[in-house]
């Protein structure tokens, strides 16, 4: 039986996301990387009124997915990386039922550049 407090935290994080907006979010910090944005250009990317995206961005980082830090008058946010991590980890855990050669090239999906063939 799994961990219930991972599973607890699990659906909170799945919960976060299972909003149009706040998955927007989360997507174009996960693209921003490791800089992360100003909530002020989140919110005008976003075209979300600024008190409607600190909402946002309060449940992400609430369920751990994304993290603040006070810059004098700014909140500049970044993706969790461990937070997102451990999501995944709990996703794929049980993942291909002890067959893991079903979910190897489960990378070849991402469109990242670090995933991407590299031409010899």
């Amino acid at each position: 039986m799994k961990d219930i407090s991972t599973q607890v935290w699990a659906v909170d994080a799945l919960g976060a996301l299972a909003h149009e907006t706040r998955l927007a979010v989360f997507r174009m910090l996960v693209k921003a990387g490791p800089d992360g944005m100003i909530a002020g250009a989140i919110a005008e990317k976003q075209g979300v009124p600024p008190s409607t995206m600190s909402h946002h961005l309060g449940m992400l980082e609430r369920a751990g997915l994304v993290a603040s830090e006070r810059e004098s008058r700014l909140i500049h946010y970044r993706t969790d990386y461990l937070g997102m991590r451990r999501l995944l980890a709990f996703l794929m855990q049980d993942c291909c039922q002890g067959a893991p050669e079903m979910c190897a090239d489960l990378t070849s999906e991402l469109s990242c550049a670090a995933f991407q063939p590299h031409d010899a």
